[in-house]
């Protein structure tokens, strides 16, 4: 157990298997083994990213404390905080974090807590501290406290690139068949339910003629118009008819329903009339649900080749150095030309230093952007317009450099937090754990390289 904030682990001096251990097997050893250990654990890159973690400044960010009265809770404040970061390095399930965590004694010592014999069988622990610390998340309070711990290994804080991409959700590629089949079947299960337990009689219905139909139309690998709008017809009356019988059962019994069903019928009531103004008029509504579990999620139109449609998280982001920023995160999609002056803002609150060098991409080029980077004398790599000035050579080079910043660091960086940091999808469940999700794996990565600079300069030091 720890004594004094320390850790005492057993770490024996050359490799030896488990089967020539014939007396004692024990973790618990010298002051001066535990020392050997801290050098060999913060040469990891667990041990980067955990020197890198200001530790008592996001506690102190987050609010978070130890329990006063009753139980204590099996994670500190800042093992809470560890647990989050570890997953995303990790990059694995909660039921995995947690079976890793029973038997790495590396990541124990991360997470601020030392198991011995004991192994956690709580395996929706990690989701529990997920959706607590998603309700005292506060972005730019956090990636203050971030920016202090880390502005010795940041330079050139006066140049920032920004540019924007989507975080996808993991949902199944939404149709307006899969939607409307999904809120039928549901509702019609909630209703037979019903139906069982207020011993009334359950309405007539082609609910399996129909289940039939959809099974055949799924199966079919050239599904025509014709066939798509007869079963998106029929499904949008059986629909209609299930809403307005469930309407009359609650209204004329009294009973006492979870607050998630009343949340996923609410849902149900918005997609049946913008499915029909879909369905006769052929425009798309404005706030279109896609998703019956995430009805927060929107269409992300990003007119790439491979992928024009996205499903997730909207982010604006700027970088400092090669460590990302998040300026805005939204579920909605926005035009993300329009945050220039915001995020201009948001990196002088943090660098307490006026902006001189600024990279985007043609997006964010607008003519109300470039009267505003003109005014506050800022250097773009924006296309110019106009005739040539006698000096388009010098600033021809500089807008290349510029952009070769943005291209490589920045949205290099989209990819590498993607496929290493487990954002590729994210799994989380509700608006505030995917955007707590998507926090952390982007500063995992920042962590991670912030500590490398800690380690490049303490070896220059020590030399």
């Amino acid at each position: 157990m720890p004594k004094n904030g320390v850790f005492l682990f057993y770490l024996p001096m050359k490799l030896q298997r488990i089967s020539e251990l014939q007396h004692s097997f024990s973790f618990l050893s010298s002051t001066e083994q535990l020392a050997a250990y801290r050098v060999r654990f913060f040469e990891s890159d667990l041990g980067k990213i955990y020197q890198a973690i200001p530790w008592d400044d996001l506690v102190k960010t987050f609010g978070l404390k130890e329990s006063g009265k009753g139980t204590r809770f099996q994670f500190s404040p800042r093992g809470r905080l560890a647990l989050m970061f570890l997953k995303h390095h990790a990059e694995c399930s909660d039921r995995k974090l947690i079976e890793q965590l029973n038997s790495n004694i590396d990541y124990q010592f991360f997470c601020d807590i030392y198991l011995g014999m004991e192994r956690i069988t709580n395996y929706k622990i990690v989701s529990q501290i997920r959706c607590e610390l998603s309700r005292v998340l506060e972005i730019d309070a956090v990636e203050k406290a971030f920016y202090v711990h880390w502005k010795p290994y940041i330079d050139e804080a006066e140049k920032v690139v920004m540019d924007a991409t989507c975080y996808e959700s993991e949902v199944r590629y939404p149709t307006n068949i899969k939607l409307l089949w999904e809120a039928v079947e549901w509702l019609y299960k909630a209703i037979r339910r019903l139906c069982r337990v207020l011993e009334v009689k359950l309405p007539r219905s082609k609910y399996l003629k129909w289940k039939k139909r959809y099974i055949g139309y799924s199966k079919m690998r050239k599904k025509t118009r014709k066939k798509r709008r007869s079963l998106t017809r029929a499904l949008l009356r059986l629909l209609d008819k299930f809403l307005r019988f469930e309407k009359w059962l609650l209204h004329t019994h009294c009973i006492e329903l979870p607050k998630r069903y009343y949340k996923t019928l609410k849902t149900l009531r918005k997609i049946y009339p913008q499915q029909l103004h879909l369905f006769t008029t052929g425009e798309k509504p404005n706030g279109r649900i896609v998703s019956i579990g995430k009805d927060y999620l929107r269409p992300i139109v990003r007119g790439k080749e491979i992928k024009k449609v996205e499903f997730g998280a909207k982010v604006n982001k700027l970088q400092i150095d090669g460590i990302n920023f998040i300026e805005l995160i939204s579920f909605d999609n926005f035009n993300e030309g329009t945050r220039l002056k915001s995020s201009m803002y948001k990196a002088q609150s943090l660098t307490r230093k006026r902006l001189r060098v600024l990279g985007a991409d043609a997006i964010y080029a607008t003519n109300a952007n470039r009267k505003f980077v003109t005014r506050h004398g800022i250097k773009t790599d924006f296309k110019p317009k106009g005739p040539k000035s006698k000096h388009h050579k010098q600033q021809a080079l500089l807008k290349g450099q510029i952009t070769k910043e943005r291209a490589s660091r920045l949205e290099g960086s989209f990819g590498k937090e993607k496929e290493h940091y487990h954002l590729k999808k994210v799994k989380a469940k509700t608006r505030a754990t995917e955007i707590l999700w998507i926090f952390f794996g982007i500063h995992t990565a920042n962590c991670l390289e912030i500590g490398r600079r800690m380690a490049r300069q303490q070896c220059r030091e020590a030399a």
